[in-house]
């Protein structure tokens, strides 16, 4: 549908059209619009030759009402907006298994993690973490992913230094279940990093260079039907 339509029809269903007849002069859809009272009388007649709107007309006014075509292609517009603007209940990545610089074990045998990976996640992880390299466009995604719930580590000092937080997201890796964990703070890198109970390279038998498929759900949104 050309965009000129579509916006009248969103005038329209904005003045209750969509529900009921609504009472409307062409000097009146005008104004709403923003446009000549001509431009608007061409623009509804071309809703109606479509079948978007049926029409009515009175003296002075004319009753219109948005039709079920109409109707559907406002929820195909919907639809589009909350793809936009709503977040997906899974998100995936595909990506290639790389050797990390050893930095994963440090940071997963610290105790002021080890604990709350046990409280918040039930687990104590295997010593290192499983590193997914990903492709640079969908850093986009990591983005989103940040931006949005997540089971939260909380950041904690020891004498010699400060550990920060750490965002984690129930995951999959080849269909099989672990946790992806996230600086909280930080640059967005190429690199996902992943935590289990058991060593993933071993139980997947994975090697560096192994193609994967990466599955993440937001904690509580992992379980609804996709579309």
């Amino acid at each position: 549908m050309k965009p000129y339509l579509l916006q009248m029809l969103k005038e329209l269903a904005l003045l209750g059209a969509l529900n009921e007849r609504i009472e409307l002069s062409s000097k009146e859809l005008a104004i709403q619009l923003g446009t000549s009272q001509q431009t608007a009388s061409r623009y509804l007649l071309e809703l109606d030759k479509l079948g978007m709107v049926t029409r009515e007309l009175g003296v002075k006014k004319q009753m219109i009402r948005i039709t079920e075509q109409g109707a559907e292609v406002l929820r195909d517009e919907y639809a589009q907006y909350q793809r936009i603007f709503e977040f997906p209940q899974r998100v995936y990545f595909n990506g290639r298994i790389v050797s990390g610089m050893g930095e994963g074990r440090y940071y997963t045998e610290r105790e002021g993690y080890v604990n709350q990976f046990k409280d918040k996640l039930g687990f104590k992880p295997y010593p290192g973490t499983l590193n997914v390299e990903i492709k640079q466009i969908d850093k986009n995604k990591i983005r989103i992913l940040r931006k949005i719930d997540a089971i939260e580590i909380q950041p904690f000092e020891t004498e010699d230094r400060t550990f920060g937080g750490v965002k984690c997201y129930p995951a999959t890796i080849n269909n099989y279940e672990c946790i992806m964990v996230l600086p909280a703070r930080g640059h967005y890198s190429t690199v996902l990093e992943f935590i289990s109970p058991v060593c993933l390279r071993d139980k997947l038998h994975l090697k560096d260079g192994d193609s994967v498929e990466v599955v993440v759900s937001p904690p509580g949104r992992g379980d609804g039907d996709e579309e």
